[in-house]
């Protein structure tokens, strides 16, 4: 037998156990697979999911890393992304409520008219909301965070200076709430999610389209359109709600250190952290069409409190809508309001 000496045994008994160890390090390292539908470089993949994971991933020490797969690039559509977390296509995703109506129906009272300014404020009303209110209509999933846009707003080919000259406008909408709105304001709906709006402007399939300030930069709208409309007050014309979820499964197999680590990122600072994002990208996006020279039409008090009354319809159809399915709207328009009054700087 030949004689191998100790200092020899000692050192290939070490490097054994380092790769052990190693590999031990190895299993404990969770990859967590993060979709959403938008460019890399739209205000929420760039200053609030990136931002997430970098911290889950500091905080876990390493042990958590979660790849960020942009614009669908992992298949299927926008409205299919909550799904895709719910049924552990993914782990990780963000995505608009809206996109699938008629199943968030409790939550989608911060869409309606007029209902909510700041992001960060509406955010942090949203998810108190959601915990307090709706918890059930996300059931299926870990939530992370609801959040909100800012304030809502017209991008238009032709200028919006009051409400007849929005009339006969094919408007993009992006839920079923906001195209009720438009509707009543005299406008045609055009339903579609948010990526399909640079081609239904280029194409001219749309005279105009619905979204905050912030994603107009990385949708080139400010490019495709010279014409924008605010409205006076604290509160947008309306809003849209958004779920950033996990799949329970995934959360679920997780060592309890870890499952921590998503805990502490999760609730209303995650939410207030995605709403500030939505505010500073809309004075960013505003800024943008300033520059560009683009025609900001500033409608005066009187001329909004017209839309505020002409759309204030969209409400009453919702809360007898939602009596028809046996949930209380008016409370919950109620609750809802109350929740951001309280959390109004």
């Amino acid at each position: 037998m030949k004689f191998i000496p100790r200092r020899t045994a000692l050192a290939a008994m070490g490097a054994v156990a380092a790769l052990a160890m190693t590999g031990t390090a190895m299993a404990q390292t969770v990859t967590l697979r993060l979709h959403q539908m938008l460019p890399a470089q739209a205000t929420i993949p760039a200053k609030a999911l990136v931002p997430w994971a970098q911290k889950v991933e500091a905080e876990s020490g390493g042990k958590i890393k979660v790849q960020l797969f942009n614009a669908m690039q992992l298949g299927g559509t926008p409205p299919q992304l909550f799904d895709q977390a719910r049924d552990g296509v993914v782990d990780l995703t963000w995505t608009v409520l809206g996109y699938t109506p008629g199943r968030f129906n409790k939550t989608e009272v911060f869409e309606l008219p007029f209902m909510s300014g700041s992001a960060e404020s509406s955010s942090k009303a949203i998810q108190e909301y959601v915990e307090k209110f709706a918890a059930d209509e996300f059931k299926d999933v870990k939530l992370i965070a609801v959040h909100t846009h800012g304030p809502g707003l017209f991008h238009t080919k032709t200028p919006v200076t009051g409400l007849e000259s929005l009339r006969g406008m094919k408007v993009r909408g992006g839920s079923r709430i906001i195209s009720n709105m438009l509707v009543k304001l005299g406008a045609t709906p055009v339903g579609m999610p948010v990526p399909a709006v640079t081609d239904a402007l280029s194409k001219g399939t749309i005279d105009g389209t619905t979204i905050p300030w912030e994603v107009t930069p990385s949708l080139k709208v400010t490019e495709l359109v010279k014409n924008h409309t605010t409205f006076a007050g604290k509160q947008g014309l309306y809003t849209q709600t958004f779920a950033f979820s996990m799949n329970k499964a995934s959360y679920d197999k997780l060592p309890p250190d870890l499952k921590k680590v998503i805990d502490n990122n999760s609730g209303i600072a995650t939410a207030a952290m995605f709403g500030k994002a939505m505010d500073d990208g809309d004075k960013a996006g505003r800024a943008i069409a300033e520059k560009a020279g683009n025609n900001i039409v500033a409608l005066e008090l009187a001329e909004t409190q017209r839309w505020r009354r002409t759309a204030a319809t969209v409400e009453t159809d919702w809360i007898n809508e939602m009596k028809g399915k046996g949930i209380d709207g008016a409370k919950l328009v109620s609750e809802a309001r109350s929740l951001i009054d309280k959390h109004t700087k």
